[in-house]
């Protein structure tokens, strides 16, 4: 199962807004499409979910039966005053799906979300609406999970516990494809990474490959690493228990080791992207 676009484009008016976009993602993976507001995450979402046709290009989504793609597109569309069961139920009579209570109970339970809440999903967390999204999206058992921006919003337990229900999810044989605007977060995530700008695909590879050809920092948190003998060789900037160091990954290992036969207990090693570099490569 997968899904994938080849050389996708479209035009709005006088906006190119799409510009011969080739992306893919097989099932098992979490593939991420980082890019600035503007920059055509959503409305290549739109097209991979059959909301928008392109002008030129084609879209594939290969798949057992006739699961397509499920997804959320820039934030759950539920009813604020319903309960998140009677969302379920109203959103699985429209698609056709299985309305049984119990079948719609699992549901609930397979985003993390309890069964037994009586209250209106106006008084839910982003975090949860985010959930219910997701759920409602799986109704139709997809092959595909398509979702558009699901972390904008979300405090950093909203957005670890989401992360974690993801990662679940991918164990399920499913192809999910994430947008963000912010690089960390998808980094953490995917296994594959599309930067796009402007309509077009900039950059794209294996996360860590294009994390690491992007970085020239790093910030490494320790205990007692500002009196790092080690660290006074290099530029660095101090923050707290914090040294953010300008290096590249090929030296990072070595320090590291440096750093613990000095004895400093590392807490995190975290690599500083060059959004510049990410977003505007060089021609090769």
């Amino acid at each position: 199962m997968s899904i994938s676009c080849t050389q996708v484009s479209k035009q709005y008016g006088s906006v190119l807004a799409l510009k011969q976009v080739n992306v893919s993602c097989k099932a098992g993976e979490i593939c991420g499409i980082v890019g600035a507001n503007g920059a055509g995450k959503t409305t290549l979402f739109k097209i991979l979910m059959g909301l928008v046709t392109p002008d030129s290009g084609s879209v594939a989504i290969q798949s057992t039966g006739n699961k397509k793609a499920g997804g959320i597109i820039e934030k759950p569309a539920l009813y604020e005053y319903l309960t998140a069961y009677e969302n379920l139920k109203v959103f699985a009579k429209m698609q056709g799906a299985n309305t049984d209570k119990d079948i719609l109970h699992q549901f609930l339970k397979r985003v993390g979300l309890p069964i037994d809440r009586k209250d209106p999903v106006r008084n839910y967390s982003m975090g949860m609406k985010q959930r219910l999204g997701i759920a409602i999206a799986l109704l139709n058992n997809p092959s595909c999970l398509i979702l558009d921006e699901p972390f904008s919003g979300l405090d950093p337990m909203g957005i670890e516990s989401l992360r974690n229900l993801i990662l679940k999810l991918s164990e399920e044989n499913l192809a999910i494809l994430i947008s963000s605007h912010i690089v960390d977060v998808l980094s953490k995530l995917c296994s594959k990474l599309y930067v796009i700008n402007n309509g077009s695909i900039v950059n794209s590879g294996e996360t860590a490959v294009l994390i690491s050809e992007n970085t020239n920092a790093y910030t490494i948190c320790g205990s007692g690493i500002a009196a790092s003998k080690t660290l006074q060789k290099y530029e660095t900037t101090q923050r707290g228990n914090c040294m953010t160091i300008s290096i590249s990954s090929e030296t990072i290992p070595e320090v590291l080791q440096q750093l613990a036969e000095e004895q400093i207990s590392i807490t995190s090693c975290t690599p500083e992207v060059d959004l510049q570099q990410l977003f505007h490569p060089r021609p090769q």
